[in-house]
Formats: structure tokens, sequence, C-alpha cells
């Protein structure tokens, strides 16, 4: 057989595809299939349009354009720099603050007894510190300051008052209170503390400042009795002090559950001799 033949058993060449031939050429006759056309001249191809430039990119904003702007970030560059200088200035009071409060807690050193003055003025009185860096000595007793008054009517006659307690007043004004006044947290313990530095243990005066120390401490004890609603209540709003006892109730701290150490919980008491009063402090002469 004729290795042209077409039919369906005829061998095919090696280069010859094994795939075999689509349906519509297997059902073509053989003369029907179309001559080759040799190939012509290639279609012309259009030119390429020249490439538009392209846009530097452009740099990030750091905040994007559809989100607004919040915090210091939203104001204007002038106000921005206020901010910062007001930042500023607050921080550097902070540290001033923590330093002066530092050299004062601290023990004595070169800086202190050179600026001691300096760091004095600073701290006293509104920043006062009762404690000390590296040596502190915590409070293990309640003192409480006492006074009773001599109180003259309108008919002449002279009535003793009980005992306030001035102390557990300020107390209760300070208990609960965010910001208590300088007055009702140190006035009494300072005047206590000056008396008794300036005195014997017979309240005698020692130096100079003796007689100082007694006069202050009267004074504040004839402001707060006139100020007291109790002792006006008790005269009747129209008596006058004409004397005034002070005297201090010392007691000890309680030890926690978990110690051993034993206290005595009985108080003690100290008791100042009676104190005439000025005629112009107890008519409210001294303010």
């Amino acid at each position: 057989m004729d290795a042209y033949d077409e039919g369906s058993s005829a061998r095919h060449g090696p280069d010859a595809s094994s795939r075999p031939a689509p349906p519509a050429q297997r059902g073509a006759p053989a003369d029907s299939a179309e001559p080759d056309v040799p190939p012509g001249p290639p279609e012309p191809v259009a030119p390429l349009a020249p490439a538009e430039p392209v846009a530097p990119l452009a740099s990030p904003e750091p905040y994007p354009s559809g989100e607004p702007r919040t915090g210091i970030a939203a104001l204007s560059p002038r106000y921005q720099v206020g901010v910062a200088l007001a930042l500023a200035v607050v921080a550097i009071g902070v540290c001033v603050h923590i330093g002066m409060t530092f050299l004062h807690v601290a023990p004595a050193n070169t800086v202190t007894r050179a600026h001691g003055k300096a760091v004095d003025d600073w701290i006293y009185p509104e920043f006062e510190q009762n404690w000390k860096l590296f040596a502190p000595n915590p409070l293990q007793q309640n003192i409480s300051i006492q006074v009773r008054a001599g109180v003259r009517g309108p008919d002449g006659m002279t009535l003793t008052t009980g005992w306030y307690d001035l102390s557990a007043e300020d107390g209760r004004a300070i208990d609960g209170n965010l910001l208590p006044s300088h007055t009702q947290q140190n006035e009494l313990r300072r005047a206590w503390d000056f008396f008794v530095a300036t005195h014997d243990s017979e309240n005698r005066p020692v130096g100079l400042r003796g007689s100082l120390s007694e006069s202050y401490l009267r004074r504040i004890m004839v402001l707060r009795l006139g100020r007291d609603d109790a002792v006006r209540a008790a005269t009747g709003s129209s008596g006058v002090i004409e004397r005034v006892q002070v005297r201090s109730r010392t007691s000890n701290v309680p030890p926690p559950e978990w110690s051993r150490e034993k206290v005595s919980m009985t108080p003690s008491y100290r008791e100042l001799p009676w104190w005439r009063v000025p005629q112009d402090e107890a008519r409210g002469g001294v303010r």
C-alpha cells in the first residue's frame, strides 16, 4: 500500500502527529483541501504613542487627608509652640521642686551647706517635711491640744467651760478633705512644739523666746474659742474670755496586730497654768 494513502490503515511517518485529525478534516474529501496560500507581506504595525511623563511621587503626609487631626496636632503652629513652652515650664518647675525637696530631706552635704537658705525658703511653710531621708522617724504618739476658758458673763460672774479638743476639731476638718488648709494641719502642732522647746518640765520659760511662745499659744487659743459655737452657746454669746488654760493629751499609737510589742494605752496629760487674757485679745482685737 502506498505510504501516502489516507486510509485508516495507512502508516504515518515519524514526523506525523499521532493525534487524530479534527472531525471536520476527517470527513472532508482529499481533493477538497484548500491549497496552501503563500504568506503575504506583513501588515503594517501602528507606531506606539509616546509615553506620558510620570508625575513624581509626593511625600507622604503625616496624617491621611481623610482623617481629622486631633490633640496638639490640630492646633496651628503658633499655638503648638505656646503649648510646648508651657509644658517645658511645668516640667522645669516639677524638677526644681523635686530637687529642693530631696535636698531638704537629705543628710547635710555641700549643696545644702552652701544654699541651705534658698532650700528653706522654697520648702517653708507650705512644703514642710518632718522626716529625714535614710533616717525616717515616724510619729509614735498621738498628741492632742485641749483648752478651757474662764468666761465673765454680763452679771459679772465667771464661768469655767469644759475642755475643748481643738486637735480633734482639726482632724474632723481634714478627714475627707482633698485640700485641707495649712492652718488646720500644722498651726496647733507647731505652736505646741514651740512652747515645749522653750520651757522645761515645770512649764518655766527657758531663754528669751519663752514668753513669745506663751503669747503665741495663748492668742491661738483665744481666737479658736472666739470662733467656737459651743463656747458662744455656753456663754449666751455675751461673755468675755478672761483667762485660758491649755493642756496636752498624749497617747501611744497602738502596735500592729502581728507585733509582740506591749505599750501602755493610758493617756498622759500636761496641764499649763492659767493665763490671763489681755483686754484687747479678749475683745477680739487680735486677728
